[in-house]
C-alpha cells in the first residue's frame, strides 16, 4: 500500500483518499467532462494544476477527521521530488502497481514503464493472441508446460492390461422398465450379450426416461436420438454377426456438454455458445464408440463449466428437487442418479464431479490427472482438467475407466498410466487411513473385510492451497476465453458473480506470481507425497480444502454413497425426499485401482448405492413448486493466504 507524504503536513492518507486525490488531480473540479485536461508538452508546472492540487489537498485533510493507519511504501512521492506534471504521471502508475503488490519501484523507474510496455510487451501480447487466442474454449494449441502428476519415479511400470470383469449369471429382463433403468452396466451388458434384450430396445427405454424427467430436473441439453438409434442398430448387427465388443457393447450413456460430438451442438452450457456445432470427435467419445457404447444425450454443464446454472435453467437434485445439484457436471450426476442413463461422463477442475456426485448420491471416480485424454473438450485448466464416469456403483466405474483410459496423441498431458486390475487386488494386504471427518460406517465395513484401518492425518505446511488453485484455474481459464472477455461477451453470462468476476480478477495476476503459485504447488505435491504413508485414506469428499489439494496434486478419489438423512424443514405430512451422505476414498496418483477395489469391497455388503430417488414421487403430502422456494447459492471460493 502507498503512503503519500507532503512537506506541508504530517497527515497520512488512506488508500481511498489517495486514489481519489489522484483522480481529481487529473480531472478539473469545475467540469463534468469525461476528457482529461490537455497540457502543453513544454509545460513543467501548470498554475491551474497547482491551484487544484492545493484545493483538493485541503478538502482531503478536512475530510479525514480520524487518524488512519500508516501505510507503508518503500518509495514515497513528495511534491518536491517532481514537478506537478511528473507527479501526475507517476501517481496513477503507482496506484495501479498496488494491485500487483509491486509498488516498490522508485518514481523514476515507474515513469519508464509505459514506454517499455508499449514498445515491447504489448506488441508481443497482441501477436500471441492473434496466433492462439482468437478462438474460445482452448480446443487448439495446448500449452507446452505439461503437468506430470506421477510420484513413483522409481517404480517399474507393468504392462497395461484390460481389467478382468466379473461375469454375472441368472439375470433376466425385469417386468418393469423402472427396474431395468437402475440396473448396473455389468447387468445390462449381460442382458445384451445373451440377447435377452436388444440395444435398440434399451436405447428406447432410456430416451423415454430422459424426456420424461428432464422437465423436472433440467439435466439434458440435447437428446442425440438419431445417432443413438444408428449406433444401437449397429451394436445389434455386430452381435448377430458374432462380434462382441465388451461390457459396454450396446449400453446407452450421456456426455457432459463440453465434450464435442459432430453434427450436434456443443453449447458449453452458455447462451453465448448455445448454437455452436464443433466438427470434431472428442477423444473420450471415440473411445466409447469403439467400445460399442451408444450416445443418447448431451447432458447439462454449468455455463462454461462453472456450477449448475446454464442457459436453459438450473439442474436439480433428484433426491430433493427443491435444491440444485451443484457443480458443473450437474447433468451427468442428476441423470445417472435418476436412472435416465446407465452412466455418464463428466469432468472436474475443482469440485465439478465431487460436489454433484455427493449431492445426487451416485458413485463417481475422479481419476488420476492424465488418465483420460481431453482432445475435443472445452478447457478450463490444462493442468487441472480431468474426465471421469458417474455410475451406479464402483464396479461400473472400473468398467468405464478401463474403456476410456489411455494416451491421447493430441493431449500432451495424457499418458498410458499403469493401473493394476482392481478386481484382483487383495485388500487384506492394504493399510488404509481414515481422517477425523471420515464416515465411520465405511471404516468399520472395510475393517470387517480384513483391511488394516488406522487413524491418519495428511500433513503439509503450504497454507495457500485454495489460493493456488484459484490462481491456476482462473489464469488458465482466461487464456482460453481471452477473446470472450475482450469482446464483452461476459456481460451476458448467466451468473455475473461467477466467471465474469473471477476472470476480471485474473486479468491482473502477474505472470511471475502465477509461476510462484506453481512453485508452491510443487512444494505441496512433495509434502503430500512424503506424508502419504498409507495405501489410501477415507475422508470427506466435499471439504473445499481437500478438493483443492486433491486437484492440485492430481490424485484420484472415488465418491461413495454411504446413507441418507432427513431434509431440513420437511413438510408437516412427511416426504420421501432425502439428503444423501457420501464419503471419499483417496489414493496416490496412478493408484486408482486401490480406491476402486476398496469401494467395491464396501459396496459388496451395503446397498446405499442401490437406492432410488423419488423425483416425481415425493409422498402424498409433499409438493414442490415449479420454482423452488429454497435458494441454494452457487458455491463460493474460500481463499486462505
Amino acid at each position: 500500500m502507498l503512503q503519500a507524504t507532503f512537506p506541508c503536513t504530517k497527515t497520512h492518507v488512506s488508500p481511498f483518499f489517495f486514489i481519489l486525490f489522484t483522480l481529481l488531480l487529473l480531472h478539473p473540479l469545475s467540469s463534468l467532462s469525461t476528457e482529461p485536461p490537455q497540457y502543453s508538452a513544454t509545460t513543467t508546472c501548470s498554475r491551474e494544476m497547482v491551484t487544484r492540487c492545493k484545493k483538493i489537498w485541503e478538502i482531503l485533510c478536512c475530510t479525514s477527521t480520524t487518524t488512519t493507519p500508516q501505510i507503508h511504501s518503500r518509495s514515497l512521492i513528495s511534491c518536491g521530488e517532481f514537478g506537478s506534471k511528473e507527479m501526475s504521471e507517476a501517481l496513477p502508475l503507482k496506484s495501479a502497481l498496488q494491485l500487483f503488490d509491486a509498488d516498490f519501484f522508485s518514481n523514476s523507474k515507474v515513469k519508464e514503464l509505459p514506454k517499455d510496455a508499449k514498445e515491447f510487451n504489448i506488441p508481443v501480447f497482441r501477436a500471441n493472441r492473434k496466433m492462439v487466442a482468437s478462438e474460445n474454449g482452448g480446443l487448439h494449441n495446448p500449452s507446452v508446460l505439461v503437468f506430470n502428476s506421477e510420484w513413483g519415479m522409481n517404480e517399474v511400470p507393468h504392462k497395461n492390461k484390460k481389467f478382468s470383469y466379473p461375469s454375472p449369471s441368472d439375470i433376466n429382463v425385469p417386468e418393469k422398465e423402472e427396474d431395468m433403468a437402475f440396473m448396473s452396466v455389468i447387468e445390462l451388458g449381460y442382458l445384451i450379450k445373451t440377447k435377452k434384450i436388444t440395444s435398440q430396445k434399451l436405447t428406447e427405454i432410456f430416451l423415454h426416461r430422459l424426456k420424461r424427467y428432464n422437465h423436472t430436473l433440467e439435466a439434458v441439453v440435447t437428446c442425440t436420438e438419431d445417432v443413438a438409434y444408428t449406433q444401437a442398430k449397429e451394436a445389434d448387427k455386430l452381435l448377430d454377426q458374432g462380434v462382441y465388443l465388451g461390457p459396454l457393447h450396446g449400453i446407452p450413456y450421456g456426455l457432459k456438454d463440453i465434450i464435442s460430438v459432430p453434427q450436434y451442438k456443443t453449447t458449453w452450457g452458455s447462451k453465448t455458445f448455445q448454437n455452436q456445432v464443433l466438427d470434431m470427435e472428442a477423444w473420450v467419445y471415440k473411445r466409447l464408440k469403439s467400445a460399442g457404447a451408444v450416445l443418447i444425450a448431451k447432458l447439462v454443464t454449468g455455463s462454461l463449466a462453472y456450477d449448475d446454472i446454464w442457459f436453459g435453467g438450473r439442474t436439480r437434485n433428484p433426491w430433493n428437487i427443491e435444491e440444485f445439484s451443484t457443480g458443473s457436471s450437474a447433468g451427468p450426476a442428476a441423470s445417472t442418479s435418476a436412472g435416465m442413463v446407465p452412466f455418464a461422463i463428466g469432468s472436474e477442475t475443482a469440485g465439478s464431479m465431487t460436489y454433484p456426485a455427493a449431492r445426487c448420491g451416485v458413485t463417481a471416480i475422479r481419476p488420476t490427472f492424465g488418465t483420460v485424454g481431453r482432445t475435443g473438450v472445452m478447457s478450463i485448466s490444462e493442468s487441472l482438467d480431468k474426465l471421469g464416469p458417474f455410475c451406479r456403483n464402483a464396479m461400473d466405474c472400473a468398467v468405464i475407466l478401463d474403456a476410456i483410459r489411455g494416451r491421447d496423441p493430441d493431449d500432451p498431458s495424457s499418458k498410458e498410466i499403469s493401473l493394476e486390475d482392481p478386481f484382483l487386488i487383495d485388500i487384506t494386504k492394504l493399510t488404509v487411513g481414515y481422517l477425523e471427518d471420515a464416515e465411520m460406517e465405511v471404516v468399520d465395513v472395510l475393517a470387517a473385510k480384513g483391511v488394516n484401518m488406522v487413524p491418519f492425518k495428511l500433513n503439509y505446511t503450504v497454507d495457500s492451497v485454495q489460493g493456488i488453485l484459484n490462481f491456476t484455474m482462473d489464469v488458465d481459464m482466461l487464456s482460453h476465453f481471452d477473446e470472450w472477455q475482450r469482446s464483452g461477451q461476459d456481460d451476458v453470462y448467466e451468473a455475473q458473480d461467477q466467471w465474469p468476476l473471477e476472470l476480471r480478477r485474473a486479468r491482473i495476476i502477474p505472470a511471475v506470481d502465477y509461476l510462484q503459485a506453481q512453485r508452491a504447488r510443487g512444494k505441496l505435491i512433495r509434502e503430500i507425497r512424503d506424508s502419504f504413508t498409507v495405501d489410501a485414506f477415507v475422508g470427506n469428499v466435499t471439504d473445499w480444502e481437500k478438493v483443492c489439494m486433491g486437484n492440485l496434486v492430481g490424485m484420484p478419489v472415488i465418491i461413495v454413497p454411504t446413507g441418507f438423512k432427513n431434509i431440513t424443514k420437511p413438510p408437516p405430512g412427511g416426504t420421501r425426499r432425502r439428503t444423501t451422505i457420501t464419503t471419499g476414498i483417496y489414493a496416490p496418483p496412478q493408484h486408482d485401482h486401490i480406491a476402486l477395489a476398496l469401494a467395491m469391497a464396501y459396496q459388496s455388503v451395503t446397498d446405499h448405492h442401490k437406492q432410488r430417488p423419488p423425483i416425481d414421487d415425493l409422498g402424498p403430502n409433499d409438493t414442490v413448486p415449479n420454482h423452488p422456494s429454497v435458494n441454494i447459492p452457487p458455491r463460493q471460493w474460500h481463499i486462505h493466504v
